[in-house]
């Protein structure tokens, strides 16, 4: 339940930080849950490109001193690369949502997914050891923000491309929250983002309706 999204929000957010939550249960749903209150005001989270750097760290995709450029400076994420986060963010959102209702899935979203995976696969790399000599090796897994965005989208193509895995996708049933969550539950039969907030939520609402029935 987005009970710590307080009615009198000022949007747009200065920055999400405060706001993100990982109930997804996989990297693409917790990426999905980044725009939170679907259901109402679509509240952006991942406001600014260090938003998008900041939640990279924060969920082990991207190392908290990436590597630097050519000049020997610290990269910085791009209003661009922010962008592109967005819309393949969205785009996994749309084929989770036709995935849960049992729906085609649209196929500019699946092809904007598999865009992306060009960028998950191992990445050769050529330098200097410590002792000087060369050496090829591979490119570390967090190598990128957009190897960070291709890791997430390999992980929404093994998920949305299998159907073992589709078929535990899910969504929230409470009617005020939005969270996407990967069911993992061993009957397949979970209902609720969590039992502490919406699950709870649920019980005392169904509580009370049975007091008041009970008192007519």
């Amino acid at each position: 339940m987005d009970i710590d999204l307080p009615d009198e929000l000022v949007l747009p957010l200065a920055t999400g930080a405060p706001y993100w939550y990982w109930l997804g249960g996989r990297p693409a749903l917790d990426f999905v849950n980044t725009l939170r209150e679907r259901w109402r005001r679509n509240v952006e989270t991942l406001v600014t490109p260090a938003d998008l750097e900041q939640w990279m760290q924060r969920t082990d995709l991207l190392p908290e001193e990436w590597r630097p450029n050519r000049g020997g400076g610290r990269r910085r994420l791009t209003d661009q690369v922010l962008c592109e986060a967005r819309e393949l963010r969205e785009a996994i959102d749309l084929c989770v949502r036709a995935a849960v209702a049992g729906e085609a899935l649209d196929r500019a979203a699946v092809t904007l997914i598999d865009d992306w995976l060009i960028h998950a696969g191992a990445r050769p790399q050529f330098a200097l050891a410590a002792d000087g000599h060369a050496q090829l090796g591979e490119r570390a897994a967090a190598d990128s923000p957009r190897r960070a965005l291709g890791t997430i989208a390999l992980d929404a193509a093994t998920m949305l491309g299998t159907p073992a895995q589709a078929g535990r996708i899910r969504i929230c049933a409470a009617d005020d929250c939005s969270a996407r969550f990967y069911d993992r539950s061993p009957a397949g039969r979970r209902r609720w983002c969590s039992m502490q907030t919406c699950g709870n939520a649920a019980k005392v609402r169904a509580h009370r309706a049975r007091q008041k029935e009970a008192a007519r």
